[in-house]
């Protein structure tokens, strides 16, 4: 993806991991307090994003998977899970196999 798509599949992770769990105890501090880390990993590929997503439901976190709706601009007009946005949370120790994105 390029570097603007990346951003913006970021932000839909972000913000649908965040308006789809605010009932969420963590959600309801992050938003309480304004305060947090946030950091973009990049998965190998569609299984360890899914491993993640599923992992982070097992542990009680809030985790959302994005779904590009395949404009014809990217992935021939096909729809395809573009991005995870996962927490807030205060530790996720599943996640440290994930390399920061370059």
């Amino acid at each position: 993806m390029s570097p603007g798509k990346v951003a913006s599949q970021a932000g839909h992770a972000f913000l649908c991991a965040i308006h789809s769990n605010l009932s969420h105890p963590n959600t309801l501090e992050y938003l309480s307090e304004d305060i947090g880390t946030k950091v973009c990993l990049e998965a190998p590929n569609l299984r360890s994003m899914i491993v993640a997503w599923v992992d982070a439901q097992l542990n009680g976190i809030p985790a959302f998977l994005v779904h590009d709706s395949g404009c014809e601009n990217f992935y021939e007009g096909k729809p395809i899970v573009t991005a995870l946005g996962i927490g807030p949370c205060p530790t996720a120790k599943f996640l440290r196999k994930f390399k920061l994105h370059k």
